[in-house]
């Protein structure tokens, strides 16, 4: 079983448009409603990879009993109720030029009593789970060093945990030796203070993560690991709504790393994936036959190295 782990849970709400304009009234051609939030996103990708996968977090209020029912039945849920409301967030595609503006809820604040039963309860799943995914932004009222102590359960169970946060979450949790962080290029130099992104990679490790695989946009993937460097590229530029790419890079890496598959196999799937959720019409899908004509052609270029 893959756990992941969505704090900041939300209701992902899709409207597409013929054409965006500001300052103008719009008519709606779509609207899609699907379980929000990178670890839920990561979720549904993973149990379309034909893994069992349990999902936990928080749930509250009627957007969070809308997130529940909403889930597929392929995923465990495991959300644990609070009393604030879920957020939502709401992306606008332009389907002329497959542009999205995106609008994002703060989420419900958190009591200290909700997150100490989250903690027993993710110390209960993380024993039986074969790696975890750590993902997204932390609501109110939960501590800014959360990541870090998640990290530090799932690896005193002998579990490989995937980081995805960004800003403070993201230093502290690199500093508690994640074995995967895998950042945009923004959150990597704001965690570095480096744009190279090989230089950022290199000195994101030195912190203290096993590995780490930064998101370059539609550029695809560049990696540094105890093994070797890589870096994985699509071979065209991707247009479309890229709402949920990054979390299927996350998945792809999570799935692979389960199965046992090199590095540079994780990297090609992690970017096919990437590119198929771009091309999908609804946030937090993927085009599956879009997948599967894309692994095959991703560039993987670099070299192993000595561990």
């Amino acid at each position: 079983m893959i756990l992941t782990v969505t704090l900041n849970t939300a209701l992902d709400i899709t409207y597409r448009v013929p054409v965006l304009r500001p300052h103008a009234a719009h008519r709606v051609t779509e609207v899609t409603e699907r379980p929000g939030g990178k670890g839920l996103n990561v979720a549904r990708v993973l149990a379309a990879l034909g893994h069992d996968v349990t999902v936990t977090g928080f749930a509250g209020g009627a957007t969070g009993r809308v997130v529940r029912e909403l889930l597929p039945v392929s995923i465990e849920d495991a959300l644990l109720p609070v009393c604030g409301a879920t957020r939502r967030t709401v992306a606008v595609v332009d389907t002329r030029t497959g542009d999205t503006t995106q609008l994002n809820e703060p989420g419900p604040l958190i009591g200290p009593a909700e997150w100490s039963a989250f903690q027993e309860a993710y110390e209960d799943l993380v024993a039986d789970a074969d790696a975890v995914a750590l993902c997204g932004s932390l609501p109110p009222g939960v501590p800014v060093g959360a990541y870090a102590g998640l990290v530090r359960t799932a690896r005193a169970a002998g579990v490989p945990v995937l980081l995805d946060t960004s800003g403070e979450p993201l230093r502290r949790g690199v500093a508690a030796r994640p074995d995967i962080v895998k950042p945009n290029a923004d959150e990597l130099a704001e965690l570095t203070g480096s744009h190279e992104p090989l230089r950022a990679t290199q000195d994101a490790r030195r912190r203290g993560a096993q590995a780490v695989v930064a998101s370059l946009g539609p550029d695809g993937l560049i990696a540094a690991t105890a093994v070797g460097r890589w870096r994985a590229t699509p071979p065209t530029r991707i247009h479309g709504n890229p709402t949920g790419a990054g979390d299927s890079v996350a998945a792809g890496l999570l799935s692979a790393l389960v199965e046992g598959l090199p590095w540079p196999a994780r990297l090609a799937r992690a970017v096919a994936l990437s590119a198929a959720t771009v091309l999908a019409p609804a946030a937090g899908e993927f085009d599956r036959a879009a997948y599967e004509e894309l692994v095959a052609r991703i560039a993987v270029t670099g070299e192993a190295t000595a561990a």
